[in-house]
């Protein structure tokens, strides 16, 4: 399960972030509404949880937008409003949930369980990833290959899901770094091609037909060839 998380508080972060992770959550960090955002709209999220007060776009603001831009990822609100009507706003802005701080962290746990089970039945049709013989279900986070189980960590997961989104496109290192890790792509690392190639090993190893490839000089694309 794959979850944003908007806050700059660092021990809200850093609390927040350990125990998702030990739930096997794969965690995505913004510290600011408008990064937050670009993050939201780049990639695919089980759960987004916010504070209201973030620098930039605040909480409430950054829900209408990514509404009106047609996301329907649920979005749990983080406040220490705990008013009536401070619940109300938040939920009238697009919000699926509202919790008020301080929480116990099983609460918190609980809420987004709750919110994360929700696309099952609203987005069934399109949780599944399919190209050639390979699946990849987006919901359950499991990945199988000709009906074979292919256990992957949540980078080489997040990985697979980025060239599966643009099959037969040619996806450069750079654009691999900045929306798979979220980084400035740095010339001087080879963390790209250690990772594809760890990913290759799993998904091409054994079987016939080998899907991902280097192209050199210009990156790694997704298709089919024996």
């Amino acid at each position: 399960m794959r979850i944003l998380l908007i806050e700059d508080e660092v021990k809200t972060i850093r609390s927040l972030r350990q125990g998702l992770e030990e739930h096997q959550w794969s965690v995505d960090i913004a510290y600011d509404g408008d990064t937050g955002r670009r993050l939201a709209l780049q990639n695919d999220y089980d759960v987004i949880v916010s504070d209201i007060i973030v620098p930039g776009v605040n909480g409430l603001e950054l829900c209408r937008q990514l509404r009106r831009q047609g996301l329907k990822t649920p979005i749990l609100l983080l406040s220490a409003l705990g008013e009536t009507d401070d619940k109300v706003s938040g939920l009238e802005a697009g919000a699926d949930d509202y919790l008020t701080k301080p929480f116990e962290f099983r609460e918190f746990m609980a809420r987004v369980k709750a919110l994360a089970r929700r696309p099952a039945a609203v987005f069934q049709a399109d949780q599944v990833l399919r190209f050639s013989d390979l699946e990849l279900d987006q919901y359950t986070r499991l990945v199988r290959r000709a009906g074979k189980t292919i256990h992957l960590t949540p980078r080489e997961f997040a990985l697979l899901e980025f060239l599966m989104r643009h099959p037969g496109k040619v996806l450069s290192k750079v654009e691999i770094s900045e929306k798979v890790w979220d980084v400035d792509f740095d010339t001087g690392t080879n963390v790209v091609e250690v990772y594809v190639n760890y990913l290759r090993n799993k998904v091409d190893k054994g079987f016939d037909k080998r899907l991902i490839h280097t192209l050199f000089g210009q990156g790694y694309i997704l298709k089919e060839e024996a």
